[in-house]
């Protein structure tokens, strides 16, 4: 009996968990699955359409569109923000007067409302009224710089804009990373001779392993489900060059009250954040340290 009651009690440990995963999560990802298959406008009832809605998708250029943005959007911020807060990360595990002080600093953009973020950089970066362009033109005599009406210049905005808003997130997590590597490995290095760059690529990258696959993982997800900051900043302009995954879909499901379709874009999105972080598993082998 005892024997059972041990067998079964990490399950019933597991079972709220369970719940609130079962109905929060993966019930409302195969009901959207089933919308996915109809035409709906989420208050008539549904017409079953079968995979129509998934051949439409790649016909429509303005999922196509965005879905592209989408993939050129990750491929650029995911990387800035693991550089920039493993940076930052070396930069605070070093002997620095008020090292606690700056981590604070760097951290507290995550704090803030992404909304507040998008707006608060909307009016750094306004062309006509932003500050940035007023310290050009008046002090080192520049032309006001089109940081959001054109459209290279507004995909390079969104992305500074969400590695600084992202980075101090991820840059905790790679100093505690930091933090588990022991000091031992650095003290023989340095009696070999071993400089600061070839420690890092010989001793830090490889330990630090595990952390990293995290980042880049959780970076991800955040990155390709942003929303918020950049409706805010951008509005998906101009003419559509910041227009992304997300913001297709709620335009599609809500604005124009395609569920159906809107639903199978998401599915495409699910898919391809499941592919990505296939990838990256199989890239960094399941966040393995490597045996050396």
């Amino acid at each position: 009996m005892k024997s059972f009651e041990m067998k079964i009690f990490p399950y019933l440990m597991l079972l709220p968990m369970m719940i609130i995963f079962t109905t929060f999560l993966f019930w409302p990802a195969i009901n959207g699955f089933w919308i996915s298959l109809h035409r709906w406008d989420g208050l008539n009832e549904m017409v079953f359409l079968g995979t129509d809605n998934y051949t439409r998708l790649w016909g429509d250029r303005h999922f196509v569109r965005a879905f592209r943005g989408t993939m050129v959007f990750t491929a650029i911020t995911v990387p800035s923000i693991y550089v920039v807060s493993l940076a930052l990360a070396l930069m605070l595990t070093r002997k620095i007067k008020a090292s606690n002080l700056f981590r604070a600093i760097f951290y507290w953009p995550t704090m803030i409302s992404t909304i507040i973020v998008g707006l608060s950089w909307r009016f750094l970066l306004g062309e006509s009224f932003g500050l940035v362009n007023y310290v050009l033109v008046t002090f080192f005599g520049m032309e006001p710089v089109r940081w959001m009406t054109n459209a290279n210049m507004a995909l390079f905005t969104v992305v500074f804009v969400t590695t600084w808003s992202m980075a101090g997130y991820y840059m905790v997590m790679l100093i505690a990373g930091l933090k588990s590597i022991s000091e031992t490995y650095y003290e023989a290095a340095e009696i070999d001779g071993a400089s600061f760059w070839q420690q890092f690529f010989a001793i830090t990258l490889p330990l630090l392993r595990p952390m990293s696959l995290l980042v880049l993982v959780l970076s991800t997800v955040a990155v390709v489900r942003s929303y918020p900051l950049i409706l805010a900043l951008t509005g998906g302009g101009p003419a559509g060059a910041t227009r992304f995954m997300v913001q297709q879909i709620h335009e599609t499901g809500f604005s124009r009250q395609q569920m159906g379709y809107a639903s199978a874009m998401a599915v495409v999105l699910f898919c391809v954040l499941a592919i990505l972080t296939a990838v990256q598993f199989r890239v960094n082998r399941g966040g393995g340290q490597d045996a050396s």
